[in-house]
């Protein structure tokens, strides 16, 4: 089957399938490199310029080079994306590798790094989660040490995650959700944790080693001006016995709603006020904040 969409790679786009990278580029031989995924509402990348800025940020922790400035990579992802074709929505993901060089660790064999956006269709979430939730697992895969591959750093190393969310699908579940090595509840494989207690707004701090979500920071945003407190504090799987409600926050996501982990149901069983009230918000803004981005012929 035919690989959907189109894929920039270096200055070249082609159709997905035809995409191809050099196997001594660094991002491949040793997962050396950064991401950043994005989606469109009305065909304009959503909360674009957080999602440069934290490319950079990811990228100066690793002494990665960025060659080039936001606006330059905006036109890039525009042309990727009309060049996929007839798009409802896209998936948008960027990738920013050490690039081609000999087999070292040295960064000095790779003076030029490797730029690839991929472009496919944006598959919307079913309408069941909204309805009626998901079940996610908490795993015994520890999220990584912050001294080892800091998860504050979007990195295409990502095989803590993948072995953590593979363990949830084992346990019929639809994410994971991780400890630091203190025993702290951290973050999801792809997405943040949050639990609503009394109206409270809950979600582990980033010293707990997680990546700080560009949904997870809007969040913060968009519940202050709904009048919700939000903070963060240090939770612990017991907490978990506490929430009235929780869910888990991501761009392809959204907000999805969370009524089981492993066997505890939380609240009652059921997609809770808070968070289906956050939920129609972030999508209302969403929306109206790229409509006002899109040209008027």
């Amino acid at each position: 089957m035919p690989l959907r969409g189109a894929v920039y790679v270096n200055g070249t786009i082609t159709p997905a399938e035809h995409a191809v990278v050099p196997v001594y580029d660094h991002g491949f031989l040793y997962g050396e490199g950064v991401y950043e995924t994005l989606r469109t509402y009305n065909r304009v990348p959503f909360l674009y310029d957080r999602h440069a800025r934290r490319l950079r940020a990811s990228a100066d922790r690793l002494m990665l080079l960025v060659p080039f400035d936001d606006g330059a990579l905006a036109g890039w992802i525009h042309d990727t994306v009309a060049a996929a074709g007839e798009l409802d929505e896209a998936y948008i993901r960027v990738l920013l590798t050490r690039g081609v060089g000999e087999l070292t660790y040295d960064i000095g064999a790779t003076p030029a790094p490797s730029l690839i956006i991929i472009v496919k269709p944006l598959e919307a979430a079913p309408l069941r989660i909204e309805q009626d939730g998901i079940t996610i697992a908490l795993v015994p895969v520890l999220r990584n040490h912050p001294g080892s591959v800091n998860p504050i750093i979007k990195s295409n190393n990502l095989l803590n995650n993948a072995i953590a969310m593979q363990q949830a699908n084992q346990r019929g579940a639809e994410e994971a959700l991780m400890c630091n090595y203190r025993g702290e509840l951290s973050e999801c494989s792809q997405s943040n944790f949050f639990m609503v207690r009394e109206r409270l707004l809950l979600t582990p701090p980033s010293e707990a080693g997680l990546l700080e979500g560009i949904t997870r920071g809007f969040l913060f945003d968009l519940a202050r001006e709904a009048g919700i407190e939000a903070r963060e504090q240090t939770l612990r799987p017991a907490d978990l016995d506490t929430a009235d409600e929780a869910f888990i926050t991501s761009t392809t996501r959204e907000l999805s709603p969370v009524v089981r982990i492993n066997e505890r149901v939380i609240g009652d069983g059921k997609p809770g006020p808070v968070t289906l009230d956050l939920l129609s918000r972030y999508r209302r803004y969403a929306w109206e904040s790229t409509k006002a981005a899109v040209p008027s012929v």
